[in-house]
């Protein structure tokens, strides 16, 4: 997608704790959900969406590392951390202070963090 003149684009690295989501009632868990699909109706409405993702457990994950030209496969995530990557977003916005505002707002960002990165462009033979 080409960006819009004077736009930045921000990826958010959405983080949670799975132990904490994993011990959430039903009705808690159906809660929250009805509110990533408000956030995400929000963001779409507001036309600021290039791409994302929602992401399986850590649990499901494969980790590969090339050492001394051999390929390494662990089963499940490498390393050990209090929030796990639960999704990612890319949004173009006007500025940092509105990437933050719509980190913000969503709802692991009281679960857990919301991480707003800028995006550095690509540059041919860089």
């Amino acid at each position: 997608m080409a960006q819009t003149e004077g736009a930045m684009k921000y990826f958010l690295l959405i983080n949670r704790n799975e132990a904490v989501y994993d011990q959430l009632s039903d009705a808690e868990r159906q809660a929250l959900h009805a509110r990533y699909a408000a956030y995400g109706k929000k963001m779409m409405e507001a036309g600021i969406v290039q791409g994302g993702a929602m992401l399986e457990p850590t649990r499901t994950a494969t980790t590969v590392r090339r050492r001394n030209g051999k390929r390494l496969i662990t089963e499940g995530p490498f390393v050990e951390n209090a929030e796990q990557i639960c999704g990612a977003a890319t949004i173009e916005v006007k500025d940092l202070d509105e990437a933050l505002e719509w980190a913000a707002g969503h709802p692991d960002a009281e679960l857990g963090s919301v991480e707003v990165r800028p995006i550095a462009p690509w540059k041919e033979g860089a």
